[in-house]
């Protein structure tokens, strides 16, 4: 591998967790791997990935909230301690009053002064800073144009957080094409205590403003509502980088070898759903799933109708006709990609998706699907091609549409070779990166021109 002289620092929550630190994990190591000098700056530092920084928050604090934080644990976002949740609580108040009670009167929390140490923290300064998700409580986006005007700089966005006054997905609720100047949903994730998402919102504007920013988005989608809430005016450019998927990885197997390894029934017909925290999400729908399930049940002509839900605790239950397998999420994706040949259909109930990584991974190993038509999803899945799509919330046609696939296996066939091609093909992973690093390029040469 030859060493290239382009130097990138990324930015992100996690090295694990959900499609955003996946995406921002996957493309570091492909970085690193085509010799890059790259680096990836993290909250929380599982060493699952090489070349990686700490921001380390905690330690810029002041003298008095550095010694009550680290005498009771809490220093470490990655070790948090035992004790109740209303001490850890009671704690951090004690320790930051002001921090605490600017969040308790609506605002996100944004007071995380490690972030202005950024720059620094790689070897040699970086002539690209690339951000991913900015709302895993380490980042303070008050700190972008400061960044921004020393070094180009590209905030890809994995969802709609940067576009509302707080939540990841605002979904039936049109507040964000009004800069959120009320909020009914204040408990949605990312949650805040009080109405003050028009002052989030606002803020948010401001770290953009001056169009030093360059934005990404993993669909069309998400762009265009970038550019109807008018965010996008404020950045330099908005550029959709679809995710992509390693088909190294995320290829077709043998169906029964798969059920063996993992230890599934041989003959049931098993349909999967895979997500973080697939349950309890309030945008993944399982509900709508549940619902549907007693008539998937019903129209499997006797047949035993296993769902396996990826990404959750939990003992086996009944639901109507069907069996419902929890597994704990699963980080290697080598496991993932064979729960994905284990099934005979994927269902996707999303009730929002700013792109619908999983989908995409089920198509490239071979299995049907069956998705929401929601956010970026419709670009990935071609209704009756390489897929199904239903109406968001819709239990009745969700359930005809997976019995339609469970009793056609012609259908099934055709969409698995259609929705593996179409993974393959648009969707390399090799294309996302090539993406990036042609940006990453671009941006370094003009801003050399500039300087000159």
């Amino acid at each position: 591998m030859s060493r290239d002289s382009l130097s990138v620092l990324s930015v992100s929550p996690n090295d694990t967790g959900g499609g955003a630190e996946k995406t921002a994990a996957g493309l570091h190591v492909a970085f690193v791997e085509r010799g890059l000098d790259s680096w990836l700056a993290l909250s929380v530092d599982h060493g699952t990935v090489p070349n990686t920084l700490r921001l380390r928050n905690t330690a810029r604090r002041g003298p008095w909230a550095r010694a009550l934080l680290r005498g009771s644990g809490l220093a470490d976002p990655g070790s948090p301690p035992t004790y109740p949740v209303a001490l850890q609580r009671a704690v951090r108040v004690l320790a930051e009053p002001a921090r605490w009670s600017r969040v308790l009167s609506g605002l996100e929390d944004f007071d995380f002064p490690a972030t202005s140490t950024l720059l620094s923290l790689p070897p040699r300064p970086p002539d690209v800073l690339h951000l991913h998700n900015l709302h895993g409580g380490y980042f303070d986006i008050r700190q972008l144009p400061a960044l921004a005007s020393r070094v180009p700089t590209i905030l890809t966005m994995h969802d709609a957080w940067l576009l509302t006054g707080h939540c990841a997905q605002p979904m039936e609720c049109s507040g964000w094409r009004t800069r959120c100047l009320t909020c009914p949903y204040l408990d949605r994730y990312v949650p805040i205590r009080r109405d003050r998402a028009g002052d989030n919102d606002r803020i948010k504007r401001e770290a953009l403003a001056g169009g030093r920013v360059h934005l990404a988005a993993p669909s069309r989608w998400l762009a265009d509502m970038a550019r109807e809430s008018g965010h996008a005016a404020l950045a330099a450019e908005v550029r959709v980088i679809p995710n992509g998927v390693d088909t190294a990885v995320f290829n077709p197997g043998d169906r029964a070898a798969a059920r063996a390894g993992l230890g599934l029934p041989a003959d049931a017909l098993i349909v999967l759903f895979a997500a973080r925290s697939v349950t309890t999400s309030e945008f993944k729908g399982f509900e709508t799933l549940e619902a549907a399930l007693p008539a998937i049940a019903a129209g499997c002509a006797g047949r035993e109708l296993l769902l396996v839900a990826l990404g959750a605790e939990g003992h086996d239950a009944r639901v109507g006709g069907a069996r419902v397998h929890f597994v704990p999420f699963v980080d290697d994706p080598a496991s993932v990609a064979e729960h994905y040949r284990a099934a005979d259909i994927y269902l996707h109930p999303s009730r929002a998706e700013s792109f619908g990584l999983a989908v995409l991974e089920a198509m490239a190993c071979g299995t049907p699907v069956v998705a929401s038509d929601v956010g970026g999803i419709p670009e990935i899945v071609e209704d009756g091609v390489s897929g199904l799509l239903v109406p968001v919330g819709d239990p009745a046609a969700l359930a005809a549409a997976a019995v339609r696939l469970l009793e056609d296996r012609e259908l099934r066939e055709r969409l698995a070779a259609a929705g593996a091609e179409r993974a393959r093909t648009v969707f390399p992973f090799e294309r996302q990166v090539d993406a990036y690093v042609e940006w990453y390029r671009e941006l370094a040469e003009n801003e050399g021109r500039r300087q000159s």
